[in-house]
C-alpha cells in the first residue's frame, strides 16, 4: 500500500475544487426544483377530484419506485430516440429535482394531513377562499413539521450527485477519480472527496436542525 503523500493532495485540489462547485450547484438547484415541485404535487394530491388525486399518487409512486440512475439514463439516452434532446446539465439537474420532488411531496403530504380537519370547516365558516385557507392557515402549520424530513432528502440528494457522472457531469467524486487515473494514485483524492462529503453533510444537518427549531418556535408548535 502506498504511503500518504501531501504533495498529491495539493495537486488534486484544483480538480476537487472544480468538482465541489459542480456538486454544490447541482444539489442546490436540484433541491430548489424538488421543494417547489414537491409542494405542487402534494397540493394536487389533495385535490377534491378523486381521479386527479389517484393519478398523482400513482405518478409519485412510479418515480419513487424506480432508481435515480435509470431515470437519468432514460431521459438522457432514450429521450433523443423520441426527438426529446435535453442539454446535459439541464437533464441532470431536472432528473435530480423530479426524483426528489416525489419524496418531498410525501413529506408535505404528511404535514398537511397532520393539520386538524376542523380548521377547514372553520375557514369555510369564515368565508375564506380555498387558496387563502391553504396560504394562511394550512401550509404554515403543515410545512414546519416536514422540515426535518426535507432536510434528510437534501443530504441524500447531495450524496446522490455522483450519479450525474453517468452523463459526463464532472462532479466531486468523478474529478477525484480522474485525478487518480492520471497519476495512478487514488487514495489522496478519494479521501479528500470523502472528507468534503462528510463536512458538507454535517454542516447541512446542523442548518436543517436550526431551521426546524426556529420554525417550531415561530409557529408555536412546541
Amino acid at each position: 500500500m502506498k504511503a500518504w503523500d501531501w504533495s498529491y493532495v495539493c495537486e488534486a485540489l484544483p480538480y476537487l475544487y472544480r468538482g465541489a462547485i459542480v456538486t454544490v450547484q447541482a444539489t442546490l438547484l436540484g433541491f430548489a426544483i424538488a421543494l417547489v415541485l414537491g409542494l405542487v404535487l402534494a397540493l394536487i394530491r389533495q385535490s377534491p377530484n378523486r381521479y386527479v388525486s389517484i393519478a398523482m399518487r400513482e405518478i409519485t409512486d412510479f418515480v419513487r419506485s424506480t432508481p435515480l440512475l435509470l431515470q437519468v439514463f432514460f431521459v438522457y439516452f432514450v429521450g433523443p430516440q423520441f426527438g426529446i434532446v435535453i442539454p446535459t446539465w439541464m437533464a441532470g439537474i431536472g432528473v435530480l429535482g423530479l426524483h426528489y420532488a416525489a419524496y418531498c411531496s410525501e413529506c408535505y403530504r404528511g404535514g398537511i394531513e397532520s393539520v386538524d380537519g376542523g380548521q377547514w370547516e372553520a375557514c369555510t365558516a369564515l368565508n375564506l377562499s380555498r387558496a387563502r385557507t391553504w396560504r394562511v392557515v394550512i401550509l404554515p402549520q403543515a410545512v414546519p413539521p416536514a422540515v426535518p424530513s426535507l432536510g434528510n432528502y437534501f443530504i441524500a440528494m447531495f450524496k446522490d450527485t455522483p450519479i450525474l457522472a453517468a452523463i459526463s457531469i464532472l462532479e466531486m467524486l468523478q474529478q477525484a477519480k480522474n485525478f487518480g487515473a492520471e497519476n495512478y494514485r487514488y487514495i489522496e483524492a478519494i479521501t479528500m472527496a470523502g472528507v468534503f462529503y462528510l463536512v458538507f453533510s454535517l454542516v447541512a444537518s446542523a442548518i436543517v436542525q436550526g431551521i426546524s427549531f426556529w420554525l417550531q418556535r415561530r409557529y408555536h408548535l412546541q
